[in-house]
């Protein structure tokens, strides 16, 4: 079985709840105090193992590029004035070794479809999926790590999931259970909150084998009239092929203001 050494970034959304900060500015560089929230992820995969990091970007997302790449002028105006520390920080955002792949997205028709938009840089290997809006803390190595482990003892998708109650959890894939063990039935995109199968929810980290892109191709719209990658992970689920991960730490919903918001008020209490 191929390691898991590959993650994508879908990164090309406009950020609209975050307007007008994100007019210019990708909102996957918003910083969660000292660092932006791409950074956060991208480290979370690295202590994973992971050393390709594919970013699916958009119209006006270079910054995500200009920010994981060199800036030998930045750091040699630092250590001119004696600030190595910082030129250091600045040098080793990405480890030696990891590197950083940009393809496009020219039009977003949805997570499905942009996870389809890596398939030729993912180049038939399993890899991670990690959305930044996700801001995950408060464990190490970090849950693309326990979604690894997961992986390497099965060979199975593995979902990172985690228990939500009330209305809240119509927000979310929701899971449908197949009795005992790791191994789900289905995931529904957004169900009724009354109406849903389970109180456990999707989170944005996934680990995927190569075959969701076949899946990807033949789906149709859904919710939203968009591309579900919720959809291609049901249909897998139903074939037997998919397990889940329970959440370990702490989530932040930082697609959202308030989310935004007490992450950085955690970050900044740590």
């Amino acid at each position: 079985m191929t390691a898991l050494r590959k993650a994508v970034f879908p990164v090309a959304g406009f950020g609209t709840r975050f307007l007008p900060a994100t007019k210019a500015m990708p909102k996957e560089l918003l910083p969660i105090v000292d660092k932006p929230l791409i950074q956060y992820a991208a480290e979370e995969a690295i202590a994973a193992g992971i050393d390709t990091l594919i970013f699916v970007t958009g119209r006006n997302k270079r910054a995500i590029e200009d920010h994981f790449d060199a800036n030998n002028e930045l750091e040699t105006m630092l250590r001119a004035k004696g600030k190595n520390a910082q030129a250091d920080m600045v040098r080793n955002i990405i480890p030696e070794g990891v590197e950083c792949i940009f393809v496009r997205q020219a039009e977003q028709l949805g997570l499905g479809h942009a996870v389809l938009c890596a398939e030729r840089a993912v180049s038939g290997d399993p890899f991670a999926v990690l959305l930044a809006d996700d801001f995950l803390t408060d464990y190490k190595p970090g849950v693309t790590a326990d979604l690894a482990q997961a992986f390497a003892s099965s060979g199975k998708s593995q979902l990172s999931v985690m228990e939500v109650d009330g209305p809240d959890i119509s927000k979310y894939g929701v899971v449908v259970p197949n009795g005992a063990g790791a191994g789900i039935a289905g995931l529904v995109e957004k169900p009724d909150a009354d109406d849903t199968p389970s109180n456990l929810a999707s989170i944005g980290r996934y680990v995927l084998t190569p075959d969701i892109f076949d899946t990807l191709r033949g789906l149709k719209a859904g919710s939203g009239g968009e591309i579900q990658l919720a959809d291609a992970i049901n249909i897998h689920a139903q074939q037997g092929s998919v397990e889940t991960v329970r959440l370990n730490g702490r989530r932040f919903d930082c697609g959202s203001v308030d989310g935004f918001l007490d992450a950085i008020m955690h970050q900044a209490k740590r």
